[in-house]
């Protein structure tokens, strides 16, 4: 897929020389059927350096990702926390491990708290538990956020370890249905600090981080509409049928254009978190206009009877939910605000 032509390239896209590991992956998302068991196997197996957006290859690396969950949502789920990990580390100065597979938690939970205290020879050990780790029983290793004395920081954790123990699934979505995401208790469990208190959140690179996550929800809803797309052409379509074509079509290519101008400037070191938040918010809306409109039009057939069709609504209702609705709009308002004030202009 291409962001120039989101709904007509055909998956997967014929290029992908720049990353080795693409291939392995694409075929990987063509095996899932919403289990990540195929993704997971090709990420540790993969030898070579996942590519790290901000260095040139943001585009490529977010069609790829469009592409992948176009073919299968649970595929990117698994696939984007672990490049996304490739790219943190790599910004640390750290090394890359082949054969390692990895998540992503930083979310944060009532009545749930995660600390870390120091140890001995630089490491540190945490304590309490940690929510919303998906994955948390098949992936190698996470890099985790827990409180500390002078704030939050980043730590790297290698899941099988001793004082690691994933609670008891209480997950019953049918979106991700494969890809659970629980709670995970850590007593006294070896961590390695990631850069200083405070940088995963503060760093350059966690706005580019988080329009990846929705490069990922742009693809779903591109699987959406092919389906639309694909059951008007079984019969003459009618005015109806057409008007909610053409408007998902003119939103998912406003949101492709959205997406590739934010890779250019994460290339050129300049996506910062107001535009982030702008297209994140934007790329979210469309995705949830497009699955109105499918259900609008093609009406409860395929959400009884088409297996691909209903699991791919159900996987990118769920995973839109990393995108909090109004609040993150609140959150992007006052960032406007800020902006104004200080600045003068609004920075479109």
């Amino acid at each position: 897929m291409t962001f120039s032509k989101p709904t007509t390239v055909p998956d997967p896209p014929a290029e992908t020389s720049w990353w080795p590991g693409a291939d392995a992956v694409l075929e990987a998302a063509t095996q899932s059927d919403g289990s990540p068991e195929p993704m997971l196997r090709a990420l540790a197996a993969d030898i070579m350096d996942p590519p790290v957006p901000g260095t040139g290859q943001t585009r490529g690396l977010w069609e790829m990702l469009a592409t992948v969950a176009a073919i299968d949502l649970v595929a990117a789920r698994t696939l984007e926390p672990h490049l996304d990990a490739a790219a943190i580390l790599r910004q640390a100065d750290l090394p890359w491990q082949p054969g390692r597979t990895w998540g992503v938690y930083a979310a944060e939970g009532p009545n749930m708290k995660l600390e870390a205290k120091p140890a001995t020879r630089g490491f540190w050990t945490l304590h309490g538990v940690k929510p919303w780790c998906s994955l948390a029983e098949r992936v190698s290793h996470a890099l985790i956020t827990a409180h500390t004395a002078q704030g939050r920081r980043l730590f790297a954790v290698p899941m099988h370890g001793l004082g690691v123990s994933v609670l008891p699934s209480q997950w019953v979505s049918r979106g991700m249905a494969h890809l659970p995401s629980g709670s995970v208790q850590f007593d006294g469990a070896c961590a390695t600090p990631v850069g200083e208190t405070g940088w995963y959140l503060e760093r350059e690179g966690f706005a580019v981080g988080g329009v990846g996550v929705a490069a990922c929800w742009f693809g779903g809803a591109v699987g959406v509409l092919r389906h639309l797309i694909d059951s008007a052409r079984r019969r003459e379509p009618d005015q109806l049928a057409l008007t909610w074509i053409g408007e998902a079509d003119r939103l998912t290519c406003g949101a492709a254009e959205l997406l590739g101008q934010a890779a250019l400037r994460a290339d050129e070191g300049s996506l910062d978190s107001l535009t982030a938040a702008r297209v994140r918010g934007h790329v979210a809306s469309v995705c949830q206009r497009v699955l109105q409109i499918s259900a609008e039009a093609t009406g409860p057939g395929p959400l009884a009877t088409d297996e691909v069709h209903a699991r791919r609504v159900a996987d990118l209702g769920i995973y839109l939910r990393q995108h909090h609705a109004a609040r993150d709009d609140a959150a992007l308002g006052r960032m406007v605000l800020t902006e104004r004030a200080t600045q003068g202009v609004f920075s479109w």
